[in-house]
């Protein structure tokens, strides 16, 4: 690229040029160009005729580099979009889905029908966007997030500074629940799914930190580990949103029928259509 380059033409050639390795092009290159040009996408479409100064059209390059070479889009910006806020990512933690905000409406459902109820854990937290997102949602709320990663409950901690809730999310390194004497109104986890042996097969395990994908050989022993603690750990009437992976209910299901007998169960779909969610509800 020649000194000077316009946006227009950055937009043109970055659309071109990750054509062979996105999706979304275009769409990747707007995000790549408002992050190094600090203007929103609908200026730079509006303004095809502007400039990049020299820093911002090697940062440009750089990052087109990295996007050709398989890195994931929200590693190159260091940050990305989760329920209306911005949350600093790095290769120490899953990108966050948008299927992870449903369970975030799920749980702030629960906790605005329930004001007396603001104890509420976050296991697995990962970058921290659900404990994060509910904290800021609900002013009153207190999270206790766990992650049995030091980086990236670091970053959990980052992004807790970020959003203003640090003095109400506390971060303790560690396995599940196993380092918390206490009991929540709500849980929340979004813990690894994937069972160990499909990960081979997919692009996202050659992206994206394993220790978050990895569940195991059937995908679900972290999840079952996390509901034998729930007896001693949720209050009455208490509330447990995990998200999983299509065809994991079933054996979830007997563990809580084991270990909490008697809560009530729902499984919800995600926006299309996939077994998405568990919800247990404990008895009053």
């Amino acid at each position: 690229m020649n000194a000077g380059i316009t946006i227009g033409r950055a937009l043109q050639e970055g659309r071109l040029r990750l054509a062979a390795c996105s999706e979304t092009p275009g769409l990747d290159t707007q995000r790549l160009l408002a992050s190094v040009t600090g203007r929103p996408r609908p200026w730079l479409l509006s303004h095809p005729e502007a400039a990049l100064d020299g820093q911002q059209e090697l940062s440009f390059r750089q990052g087109l580099e990295r996007l050709l070479e398989g890195e994931a889009l929200a590693y190159v910006l260091g940050e990305w979009p989760f329920y209306g806020r911005n949350f600093a990512i790095s290769p120490q933690v899953l990108i966050p889905r948008p299927e992870t905000e449903l369970l975030v409406e799920a749980a702030l459902d629960y906790l605005r029908v329930h004001p007396s109820r603001r104890l509420a854990a976050d296991i697995g937290a990962g970058s921290g966007c659900i404990g994060v997102s509910l904290a800021a949602e609900v002013p009153d709320l207190t999270v206790v997030a766990t992650e049995i990663s030091p980086a990236a409950a670091k970053l959990a901690s980052e992004n807790a500074r970020r959003h203003g809730v640090q003095g109400r999310l506390y971060l303790v390194v560690g396995d599940l629940l196993a380092p918390i004497a206490a009991r929540f109104d709500l849980i929340c986890a979004n813990l690894p799914y994937i069972p160990s042996d499909r990960l081979a097969t997919l692009d996202v395990a050659r992206r994206e930190p394993n220790l978050a994908l990895d569940g195991g050989r059937r995908g679900v022993e972290l999840m079952l580990r996390l509901i034998s603690q729930l007896a001693v750990m949720l209050t009455p009437g208490g509330l447990v949103l995990f998200e999983i992976d299509p065809g994991l209910e079933v054996p979830l299901i007997q563990e809580v029928s084991r270990c909490l007998p008697g809560s009530q169960v729902e499984v919800r779909p995600d926006l299309a259509g996939h077994t998405r969610m568990l919800l247990i509800r404990s008895l009053d």
